[in-house]
């Protein structure tokens, strides 16, 4: 099991970072450049507790299917979305947000397995852990600069 975490300082209520990480058009937005589409579920506006959605992008020259489920929600504070179907064995993303003092923190943690064997690993190890963090980094920018502009 492979464990990502990351940390984004955010200047915005909490309130609009969660909706904004829960929103099917801004992360279409935000992946842009691996065409990431929701294809079937929810395939626009916010998702919620017990919804699924099917993504399709294309990530290493290939397009990929990948449907999650919104399997726990605490709004405005947590929600995890989990992989029904999909290339991992497993896939699991943790999205927290904490109050702090005028400033909210995201906090991402994915979990996942991937599979053939030896091989996975050795694919997850050099490569796909940094282009999943890279992912989502990009991701959590894009939801930060939206949030703190809406504040303005």
């Amino acid at each position: 099991m492979t464990t990502i975490q990351l940390t984004t300082k955010i200047n915005a209520p909490i309130e609009i970072i969660f909706d904004l990480s829960r929103n099917i058009d801004v992360h279409q937005q935000s992946t842009s450049k691996s065409n990431e589409t929701a294809i079937d579920g929810i395939t626009s506006g916010l998702i919620n507790l017990n919804e699924t959605v099917t993504w399709r992008g294309k990530h290493f020259g290939v397009y990929l299917k990948h449907k999650s489920l919104i399997s726990a929600m605490e709004n405005p504070t947590y929600f995890v979305d989990e992989m029904l179907e999909g290339k991992f064995k497993s896939f699991k993303h943790q999205h927290t947000f904490i109050q702090k003092d005028g400033f909210v923190v995201m906090e991402d943690k994915i979990q996942y397995e991937t599979p053939y064997g030896i091989f996975g690993k050795l694919f997850d190890l050099l490569v796909l852990k940094n282009h999943l963090s890279t992912f989502i980094a990009e991701r959590n920018s894009f939801i930060k600069t939206l949030a703190e502009k809406h504040q303005k």
